[in-house]
C-alpha cells in the first residue's frame, strides 16, 4: 500500500505569524494533529504539530503571543505519495516524528500520520469478542 492510499488530503496551511492559539483552534476544528507552515520569506515549508503546541504551553509560554514561526520544524522530511507505507513508517521511526508532509509537484498534497498508517495496517473490522482475547 502506498502513502497516497493512506494520507489525509485535508492540509491545513498557516502562516508564520499565526499564534499558537490560532493554530491550535484551526487544528482542533479540523480534528488534525499537524499544520503546514508556509513562510515564503525564510524556509518555505515547515510543520507545527499538536506536540509542539503542547510543549510550548506546558513550559509556560503564552499561546496568544507565541507564533508558529518560533515553534515550526523547518528541517522537515517530506514524503512522496508513491512511497510505500513501510518507507513512511521507517522515516517516522528513524526521525522520531509522527507526521510527514506529502509533496507532489510544487507543493503539499497531503499529510500522512502514524494513525493513518495504523488504520491501513489494522484489520478492517473485528468483532468485539476478538478484541478481548
Amino acid at each position: 500500500m502506498l502513502v497516497r492510499d493512506a494520507m489525509s488530503t485535508l492540509v491545513l496551511t498557516i502562516g508564520p505569524a499565526h499564534t499558537l492559539r490560532q493554530a491550535a483552534r484551526l487544528m482542533s476544528t479540523r480534528r488534525i494533529g499537524a499544520a503546514v507552515v508556509h513562510d515564503p520569506d525564510t524556509c518555505g515549508l515547515g510543520i507545527i504539530t499538536e506536540r509542539d503546541i503542547l510543549d510550548a504551553v506546558g513550559s509556560g509560554q503564552d499561546p496568544d503571543t507565541e507564533t508558529a514561526s518560533t515553534h515550526t520544524t523547518t528541517d522537515v522530511v517530506f514524503a512522496s505519495s508513491t512511497w510505500t507505507l513501510e518507507e513512511a513508517a521507517e522515516a517516522m521511526t528513524h526521525g522520531g516524528f509522527r507526521h510527514l508532509i506529502v509533496l507532489d509537484g510544487n507543493g503539499p498534497v497531503g499529510i500522512v500520520s502514524v494513525r493513518d498508517i495504523i488504520r491501513c495496517w489494522a484489520p478492517a473490522k473485528r468483532r468485539p469478542a476478538e478484541l478481548t482475547r
